[in-house]
């Protein structure tokens, strides 16, 4: 009996320990299987800029987050530059580094793994890609078209602000501020609280001042987002342009109709004489031919006449004696 119990106790006991080891192996693959489908390598530009600490904050960033040794390496390369830019940049991409290993269910990991067939940190980058099948998370525009010539997978960071910017058409009304001055005549610059940048015509001496500008026009590039606007002043100048412009082109318009008329009408004159023209022959031919109702039955011998031409008789003129034969008629008369 106690025997059973024994048996009993130890079976109980192995079967926990199966049940425990199973479920550590479960959890194991599912790890293994969420981070080979999710796997993103960051770039030092992403670092740099900080936008992925707030990404992931909010949850919408998951899986396993890799830093290579090399971008570690690069942003110690810069954080240790001369250039007091450079520097800052350098240190502030530590610094985020260091707090998004903080952020709750995000995992940061570090790759040692380097290549030395090449020193470009992009090249390299692309290649750990390739290996362990993993996505390129950066916001570089050139990074982003050589991984994609390549057939690697990126995530930029850019083009996720840009599809979560609003939306803004022409026409609509917005309140900015002019910062600087614009390379053409009379603009003026100003930028959202997103970085979009705005150009305004007709801004230029309006530094410095909260303005209420009219969108024209938003132009979308891969490097991102331009709006371009008028001040309400300039919007009715070119308003009232416009308007003079099409009256002129109106009056063109109806001076070419005029033009039009007085062909039109010169042709229907033409044509009204040339018709009375062609009724007045006809006329004159009509006339010339037999009237309607009258015989045309005459005797054909007094048609034959007076179809054939008369002739009359001319009296044969005798010819004149010079007076070289008088004499001599008058001789032989005395002579006789």
């Amino acid at each position: 009996m106690e025997m059973q119990k024994v048996y009993l106790l130890l079976g109980v006991v192995s079967g926990v320990f199966v049940l425990i080891i199973l479920a550590q192996y479960l959890s194991y693959m599912g790890k293994i299987k969420k981070s080979n489908l999710s796997k993103k390598l960051l770039d030092t530009s992403v670092i740099i800029d900080g936008r992925i600490n707030d990404i992931c904050r909010t949850g919408f960033m998951e899986g396993i987050l890799l830093v290579p040794k090399f971008v570690l390496h690069e942003l110690q390369f810069i954080a240790d530059s001369s250039d007091n830019m450079k520097r800052a940049k350098g240190r502030r991409g530590l610094d985020l580094l260091k707090e998004l290993k903080k952020v709750p269910g995000v995992t940061v990991d570090i790759i040692d793994k380097d290549y030395k067939f090449t020193r470009l940190v992009d090249e390299k980058l692309v290649a750990l890609a390739k290996d362990i099948g993993a996505k390129i998370l950066t916001n570089d525009f050139n990074l982003n078209k050589i991984a994609e010539i390549q057939g690697v997978k990126v995530l930029n960071i850019n083009d996720l602000s840009n599809s979560i910017k609003p939306t803004f058409l022409p026409g609509e009304k917005i309140q900015v501020k002019v910062i600087k001055e614009g390379k053409e005549k009379e603009q003026g610059i100003a930028y959202l609280g997103d970085g979009t940048m705005i150009v305004i015509d007709g801004a230029r001496r309006m530094m410095g001042k909260k303005i209420e500008v009219i969108v024209t026009n938003v132009l979308q590039t891969d490097a991102g987002r331009m709006i371009f606007a008028r001040t309400p002043e300039a919007q009715s100048q070119l308003s009232g342009r416009q308007q003079g412009q099409g009256q002129g082109q109106g009056q063109g318009r109806e001076r070419g109709h005029g033009r039009d008329r007085g062909h039109r009408g010169g042709r229907e004159r033409g044509g009204r004489h040339f018709d009375r023209n062609r009724d007045r022959q006809q006329g004159q031919q009509t006339q010339a031919q037999p009237q309607a109702g009258q015989s045309n039955d005459r005797p054909v011998q007094q048609q034959s006449q007076e179809s054939a031409p008369q002739f009359r008789e001319q009296p044969v003129q005798q010819p004149q004696e010079t007076a070289t034969q008088q004499p001599e008629n008058n001789t032989q008369k005395e002579n006789i």
